[in-house]
C-alpha cells in the first residue's frame, strides 16, 4: 500500500500517530504561514502540486518546481517551471520562502541555496525541511541526507542566518518509520510490526540527543 492511500484511510488522530515526519512537516509550514503578515510575497521552491498553497491564502503565493519528481504528480498549479539553481525572479524579489523535502533532490545543493537566497530580500524568513534518516524516494532524482551540521554550514555559506534547528523526533520514530516501512513491504506483518511501531513512537522522548532522526526543520534569515 502507498504512503499516499495509507494515509486516506486512517482517522486523523491515527494518521499524526503513524506518519509522524508528515505531520511536522505540516505542523511546521502550518506555522510558518501564521508567521507571515498579510500580502507578503512567499516563493515555494519545490512546490511539487503546491499542497501548501491553502495555507497562504492571506499571502501572495508562488510555486516553482523542476516538474521531474514524480510522473503521477499534477503541476499544472505551479506558477513557474525552473531549475532552483536558475529561478526567473529579479534579486530581492520574496519577503519569504518555503524549501520543504526538496534539498534531498537538487545535485548541487550548495548553488540551489544561494540562487534562493539572491532572490530574497535582506531579513526575509526561510522554512527548510530535509531528511536525515529516509528512504529513496523519486528516484533516480535522490542525491544526499543530511544532518544539522551540514545544514547549519550549507545555510551560512549561501547567506542566511540559522535561527533555529529542529529534529523531527529521534531513534525510536526513526524504529517505529522502519517498523512500517516493513508492513509497506511485506502487508502480513502488520498485525505484529503495526502495534510495535505505535510503541516506539510514544518511547521517543526518551532519545534526549537525537542523534538519530528522520530529518529537520530549519529556520533562517537572509542576510
Amino acid at each position: 500500500m502507498r504512503y499516499a492511500e495509507a494515509r486516506r484511510r486512517l482517522p486523523a488522530w491515527l494518521r499524526r500517530r503513524v506518519f509522524t515526519f508528515e505531520t511536522f512537516i505540516e505542523d511546521s509550514v502550518s506555522a510558518f504561514a501564521r508567521s507571515l503578515p498579510s500580502g507578503a510575497l512567499l516563493l515555494d521552491a519545490g512546490a511539487g502540486e503546491t499542497q501548501y498553497a491553502h495555507l497562504f491564502a492571506h499571502a501572495r503565493y508562488v510555486g516553482v518546481d523542476l516538474a521531474i519528481g514524480d510522473p503521477g504528480w499534477d503541476y499544472r498549479r505551479l506558477h513557474a517551471i525552473a531549475d532552483l539553481e536558475q529561478l526567473p525572479f529579479a534579486d530581492g524579489r520574496f519577503d519569504a520562502a518555503l524549501h520543504v523535502v526538496t534539498l534531498e533532490h537538487l545535485p548541487r545543493p550548495a548553488e540551489a541555496l544561494e540562487e534562493l537566497a539572491r532572490v530574497m530580500r535582506r531579513g526575509a524568513a526561510l522554512l527548510l525541511v530535509a531528511p536525515q534518516e529516509w528512504e529513496v524516494h523519486q528516484a533516480p532524482h535522490d542525491y544526499y541526507r543530511y544532518t544539522r551540521h551540514g545544514l547549519e554550514y550549507l545555510l551560512a555559506r549561501a547567506g542566511f542566518a540559522v535561527e533555529e534547528i529542529e529534529p523531527a523526533g529521534g531513534l525510536f520514530l526513526v524504529i517505529s518509520r522502519r517498523l512500517l516501512n516493513a508492513c509497506q513491504m511485506l502487508p502480513w506483518l502488520l498485525p505484529v510490526f503495526g502495534p510495535l511501531a505505535l510503541l516506539a513512537a510514544l518511547l521517543d522522548p526518551l532519545d534526549g540527543r537525537r542523534d538519530f532522526t528522520l530529518g529537520y526543520r530549519c529556520l533562517a534569515r537572509r542576510n
